[in-house]
């Protein structure tokens, strides 16, 4: 499966994806998913993901089936409990999508930072910052607007 810097997506297949990401979009979620993915024996139960947060029950329901729904997990109920797991082909179609056939640089902390450019680094404040930010409302004005505030009755 061709990664995102091999080709413009297509609207169905960006439709398809966005679902899964928007899932992931949440940092509830995206733990939710890392305990699931990464449980001992493959498998969780809801009550040690609840443990985890200090969320109620049916948020942290809430969350999990938006999860369900993105095709990240997958739940069976057995008794009162129910058992998540992750699903690795959606988690490997999603991965593949970002990486593609490239390999994954290593974080900015581990490169030498001499090697590293950041714009934010190279860019003054002046290019960063918004022209709202910058600028007086005196500057902002119009030229047609500055005689009316000119003429204006100053209070007594």
């Amino acid at each position: 499966m061709p990664g995102l810097t091999q080709g413009p997506l297509d609207s169905v297949r960006a439709g398809n994806l966005a679902g899964a990401f928007k899932a992931l979009g949440d940092p509830v979620r995206l733990r939710l998913l890392s305990m699931i993915a990464s449980a001992a024996e493959g498998e969780i139960c809801v009550c040690d993901l609840s443990d985890a947060f200090p969320l109620t029950g049916p948020t942290i329901s809430h969350h999990l089936k938006i999860l369900r729904e993105a095709g990240l997990v997958h739940g069976a109920r057995r008794g009162t409990w129910v058992y998540y797991r992750a699903i690795p082909a959606e988690l490997t179609r999603l991965a593949a999508i970002l990486d593609g056939d490239r390999q994954i640089p290593a974080p900015a902390s581990v490169q030498d930072p001499a090697s590293v450019q950041s714009p934010v680094q190279t860019q003054s404040p002046v290019q960063v910052q918004s022209p709202v930010q910058t600028q007086s409302p005196v500057q902002v004005q119009s030229p047609a607007q500055t005689p009316a505030l000119a003429q204006a009755p100053t209070p007594v």
